[in-house]
């Protein structure tokens, strides 16, 4: 077996088959109760956009460092723009992660109050077409992640459209991140630490490669593999509190590929789902019964997102 993530279709569930819709329900909700992780095809990504994605942040990364350092934008956490190399680390951990990365944002539409929390998306000067790629890609990650939160509504017995509002303008991220060839042995750095995600869902191009690892619940490490057309989607600590933990926000790293690929970059490109702040997260009363009593104290995703940036050494108190 290949990787022990579950497939499944966004297209049977687009599709206005019943009995095909209520199997890609049924799938993508067992998986993200017993796993965590799911890949999918059928998305809105286009293999050109894909491509032409790739060749942009390869190309900006390639950028002198002295030029990607004029889009490291002081006093924003890194919302933003560009983060320099082993600037984050995960969780309870003091080394840096092993990596560089790119943030774009929010495209606020008609929303003046949302255009002012956001911090505004910064446009490289250097590369004619790397600003609009990221911008189609954030758009067809957002519409292909707005679907996959229908079919997990249905599955929780809400609403279809539950999730809509509070995505739409949402405070999600789109984050290109290259790992750069590996020099010398690292000490405790990995590519990317043990972690679990904050946000909703998080939607991964680039998974295709060996490195991302799952745990299960047995507590083993798996391969996470997709094929080429399939994102790699899981769940964050943003959802797993909305369900009382029903759906699992599993923890997961990027472990350093063997010696004889350590002369290589690796690039992956996770698009992080967030809805607005105001969102509350409160256990659904649903997901709350005598056999699964409640376990997290009410919050909103502002709250909640503001305690794990601290926690990420991204902001200070």
């Amino acid at each position: 077996m290949m990787s022990a993530i579950p497939s499944v279709n966004l297209e049977d569930f687009l599709s206005n088959d019943k009995n095909r819709k209520e199997k890609f329900i049924k799938e993508i909700g067992s998986a993200f109760e017993n796993i965590g992780f799911v890949a999918l095809s059928g998305h809105f990504l286009s293999e050109k956009l894909v491509d032409d994605l790739y060749s942009e942040i390869k190309k900006f990364f390639h950028l002198p460092q002295e030029v990607k350092d004029k889009y490291e934008i002081p006093g924003i956490g890194g919302q933003r723009g560009y983060t320099s190399f082993g600037k984050e680390h995960a969780k309870g951990k003091k080394e840096g992660d092993l990596k560089e990365f790119w943030h774009f944002g929010q495209y606020v539409e008609n929303n003046p109050k949302l255009e002012k929390e956001y911090p505004a998306n910064v446009e490289v000067q250097e590369l004619a077409d790397f600003n609009a790629t990221g911008k189609e890609t954030y758009k067809m990650l957002e519409k292909t992640a707005k679907y996959v939160l229908r079919a997990l509504a249905l599955h929780l017995d809400l609403e279809e459209t539950y999730f809509d509002d509070y995505i739409k303008n949402g405070n999600s991220i789109l984050r290109p991140i290259h790992y750069p060839p590996i020099k010398d042995e690292p000490k405790n750095a990995v590519r990317a630490a043990a972690h679990g995600d904050i946000n909703l869902i998080t939607l991964l191009m680039g998974a295709h490669g060996k490195g991302l690892q799952v745990k299960n619940h047995d507590g083993e490490w798996v391969d996470a593999i997709a094929r080429p057309d399939q994102l790699m989607i899981n769940v964050g600590d943003m959802l797993s509190r909305l369900t009382n933990n029903k759906l699992k926000s599993t923890i997961h790293q990027v472990v350093n590929p063997p010696r004889e690929l350590w002369g290589t970059s690796r690039y992956s490109v996770p698009f992080f789902m967030h809805p607005i702040s105001e969102m509350p997260l409160n256990c659904l009363e649903n997901c709350v019964d005598r056999d699964h009593p409640k376990q997290f104290e009410d919050i909103t995703a502002g709250e909640f997102l503001h305690e794990r940036l601290i926690d990420l050494g991204l902001i200070t108190k």
